[in-house]
């Protein structure tokens, strides 16, 4: 098993591609805190992983607030003494352009998608430091080239792409390893819907066949946490089909 005996904290892991993760890390054996804004779906999830014989922790947790950060992480100090792998997988998108994003939107998007990055390593680096430890940041293909009509999510996943750059020349010489993941085209049960119905303009955008989901991106999440990138750090690893590629 590939996380035998670690700790592994997963944002987001109520559904799509955070569940996803959550639930690989478990069959590789680590042990999962799981957390979400949504505590029913992440209770759930939790409890799938008990199901199939793992061990998991489901925290309700809003990840924009740095409150919330200190109280999820004083549970994982608490309870396991330890953290060896950060997910900063929560993330929301809204689809409005430029002219019509208001200062409500702005600030809601950077405080998921960047603030808690943000906070969730401030929080996770400490207890790290000893033995050293893996985060991986997920960020989105718009941080590589833009993306249309979504203005604040592009600007937000950019910053995520260059602060993870940032923690990992920071905090190398303490062997915490940071990475960022860059989905392209995946379908989840949220983006299901849109991605039926552009279907086939995203297809004419992937270099493969088909759309990606949120397996294959846990499997390069789960790469990156994993001890065999022992010495990878500071990359961007777009899960994209090729999108990038053109």
């Amino acid at each position: 098993m590939r996380l035998q005996n670690k700790i592994a904290l997963v944002t987001g892991a109520g559904s799509g591609m955070g569940e996803a993760e959550a639930l690989m890390f478990a069959r590789e054996g680590a042990t999962v805190v799981a957390t979400d804004i949504n505590e029913e779906a992440v209770q759930a999830v939790a409890k799938k992983i008990a199901d199939m014989g793992g061990e998991a922790l489901a925290i309700q947790h809003n990840v924009a607030s740095k409150d919330a950060w200190e109280d999820v992480m004083t549970q994982v100090k608490n309870k396991y003494g330890k953290l060896d792998i950060l997910v900063n997988n929560a993330g929301i998108s809204l689809a409005t352009p430029f002219e019509e994003q208001t200062e409500d939107d702005w600030a809601r998007t950077y405080g998921i998608n960047i603030n808690g990055v943000m906070f969730g390593m401030q929080q996770a680096i400490p207890l790290m430091e000893e033995k050293g430890g893996s985060i991986v940041n997920i960020s989105s293909i718009s941080a590589l080239t833009g993306m249309a009509g979504a203005g604040a999510y592009t600007a937000s996943k950019g910053a995520v792409r260059s602060i993870t750059k940032a923690a990992a020349v920071d905090y190398g010489k303490k062997n915490i390893r940071v990475n960022s993941v860059h989905p392209g085209y995946i379908v989840t049960p949220m983006s299901a819907p849109s991605m039926e119905m552009y279907k086939d303009y995203f297809l004419t955008q992937v270099a493969l066949p088909n759309l990606g989901n949120a397996e294959e991106v846990a499997a390069a999440v789960l790469f990156l946490a994993s001890d065999e990138a022992s010495h990878i750090t500071g990359i961007e690893l777009p899960v994209d089909g090729g999108v990038t590629a053109k």
